[in-house]
């Protein structure tokens, strides 16, 4: 090899080492939350501003004039799947089978009264204000929807095995956080020091890594488990089959209710998939207050009837007309925008009809009149 050939790539060395040095010293501005020591009085949330990084893995596809508008998907074939490979229509009653089954494990699922129970220093209204931060948190970072609703069962299950102080539970939740998205999720999850970052430097490198060590103990390193967005992907779609108004739009919504449901200490109780089929009634409820929300088809693919739902859809209702936790705003703000067609502005009744909640196979199912 020549002298100026082993010159010349150890220039391109380098410039490759100074280009990576470069980049490591960019930093993206964050909002810093310190939660301190968590009480009752929650402070209103101030206005804050989300920096959007820009992608520079996928270049941006040209515009060209004339482009033709690609058809609306095609309806899910529920008994084949055929359209959607995704959805795993030859699998499907086995794997919904499966899991049902994996949702009603114990060693899945959090206590009920863990704070009555566990903790000595938490309260309800603590871990209501802790949610809604997470959700604050998972919106900075551009996580998926998934990595929350893990990161919440992570929190509950650990808060379910171990007393915490309430000083230390910002760090219980950013530990959670860092679990759901590092070791499970995410493909380009946070550092550490990112988690650090965001709790304005109240807890060091090593306290979170160490609490990190903590709830993977604690849960046995049992992180796959079923969660409401598990069970409302398809429940969405079996949602939809009746439905002319935007899909995006029942999505969404039931999205939204799902993710008010996680603010709620009472909604622990519930199974995932009970959760996301309230949701799933609710939202039809919402979009179309005059017709029966649930019918024989949703039945079959939730397993539930409406009687089944009726406490569960009314907390999600009084949470959605901020009877409960009206302090948490981040859920609601979140869904206000228009990317999420702003559908926590929808217009819903505060008084939910009690004939809905009745039986479905003994109804027709017509529009309600008269006593709804």
């Amino acid at each position: 090899m020549s002298e100026n050939t082993r010159m010349t790539r150890a220039a391109v060395k380098r410039k490759a080492s100074t280009a990576f040095a470069t980049a490591d010293e960019i930093t993206v501005s964050k909002k810093r939350v310190v939660l301190g020591e968590l009480t009752n009085v929650v402070v209103p949330n101030q206005e804050r501003e989300i920096h959007k990084p820009k992608s520079t893995l996928i270049p941006a596809k040209k515009q060209t004039k004339n482009a033709p508008i690609p058809p609306p998907p095609p309806a899910l074939d529920f008994e084949s799947g055929s359209v959607d490979p995704q959805m795993c229509g030859p699998y499907v009653a086995d794997i919904c089978a499966y899991l049902r089954e994996m949702e009603g494990k114990l060693k899945q699922r959090p206590l009920h009264d863990y704070i009555e129970k566990v903790q000595n220093d938490i309260t309800p209204s603590m871990r209501g204000v802790l949610v809604d931060w997470l959700v604050e948190v998972a919106e900075e970072y551009k996580l998926v929807s998934d990595t929350l609703y893990l990161t919440v069962s992570y929190v509950d299950r650990f808060l379910s095995a171990k007393p915490i102080h309430r000083q230390r539970l910002q760090l219980v939740g950013v530990s959670a956080m860092l679990i759901a998205s590092r070791k499970y999720e995410e493909i380009s999850p946070p550092k550490v020091e990112d988690f650090v970052y965001i709790t304005d430097n109240t807890f060091t490198r090593q306290d979170v890594v160490s609490m990190e060590a903590d709830i993977l103990l604690a849960l046995q390193f049992e992180l796959g488990c079923p969660t409401i967005k598990t069970f409302l992907r398809r429940f969405t779609r079996v949602a939809q089959e009746d439905f002319n108004e935007s899909l995006l739009q029942i999505e969404f919504l039931c999205c939204y209710l799902s993710e008010l449901s996680l603010l709620d200490y009472t909604c622990v109780k519930f199974l995932p998939s009970l959760l996301a089929s309230s949701a799933v009634f609710l939202a039809r409820f919402i979009i179309r207050p005059k017709q029966h929300p649930w019918n024989q088809m949703l039945e079959e693919y939730t397993k539930y009837k409406a009687s089944d739902l009726q406490q569960c859809v009314g907390i999600i209702h009084d949470l959605y007309l901020s009877r409960r936790g009206n302090v948490l705003e981040a859920v609601r703000n979140k869904y206000k925008q228009h990317k999420f067609k702003c559908v926590a502005t929808m217009p819903v009744s505060p008084e939910l009809p009690l004939a809905f909640f009745e039986d479905v196979t003994i109804r027709d199912l017509k529009p309600c009149v008269g006593s709804c």
